[in-house]
């Protein structure tokens, strides 16, 4: 996996966290990912385990995290896009793809996101057989309120500009909260506050 995920690994490991205890481990990790100021986003994708690394996506993708670098169609006219979304497939529809893109909620919000997702997984092993049971319907009746919303975002396969990297269950909510996002045309506060005003 990529450097910086097996940094904090390491970190935890060190520290004494058993990645059995999930609880522990989970809070451990938001934790650390939040002490994060910086990450070099493509070093992630260029550092990354070959075994992690898929030049596309299919239907088995739904429910899995994954993060790529993206160059929008209609971006001229679009307020701001993210550059490095990271994201778990909802659909797959005529060359793209639709997900969630956790970059578009603060941090804390997303760790919220995060705990209403999980309870959307198929199993608790979080290890690889571990994916989200996701389609729109499901968000919409799932225990998300509106917390989705904002997050959900149509990508065109044509305009992806890397791999797609694989992220493990197991450094979901690292991944999730680590400062990876890249807006552009507005600072990431902008585009939180417009996301929570929506909500």
């Amino acid at each position: 996996m990529a450097y910086i995920f097996q940094r904090l690994a390491n970190k935890a490991t060190k520290a004494g966290i058993d990645p059995k205890n999930v609880a522990d481990a989970r809070q451990w990790f938001r934790d650390a990912a939040m002490q994060v100021s910086s990450v070099n986003t493509k070093q992630v994708i260029a550092t990354a385990d070959p075994s992690a690394i898929f030049q596309s996506l299919s239907a088995n993708s739904i429910g899995k995290m994954y993060c790529f670098f993206y160059d929008p169609k209609h971006k001229k006219t679009l307020p701001y896009y993210d550059r490095f979304p990271i994201i778990f497939p909802i659909e797959f529809n005529n060359g793209s793809m639709l997900g969630i893109n956790l970059h578009y909620l603060p941090p804390i919000v997303r760790a919220q996101l995060m705990d209403a997702l999980f309870s959307t997984a198929n199993n608790d092993k979080y290890n690889k057989t571990t994916k989200l049971g996701l389609s729109y319907s499901i968000l919409k009746g799932a225990s998300l309120g509106d917390l989705f919303k904002p997050c959900v975002k149509r990508y065109l396969f044509s305009h992806v500009r890397s791999k797609f990297m694989y992220v493990s269950p197991q450094r979901w909510d690292m991944a999730a909260l680590l400062p990876m996002e890249r807006f552009v045309k507005a600072s990431k506060d902008k585009v939180w506050a417009e996301s929570l005003e929506k909500l």
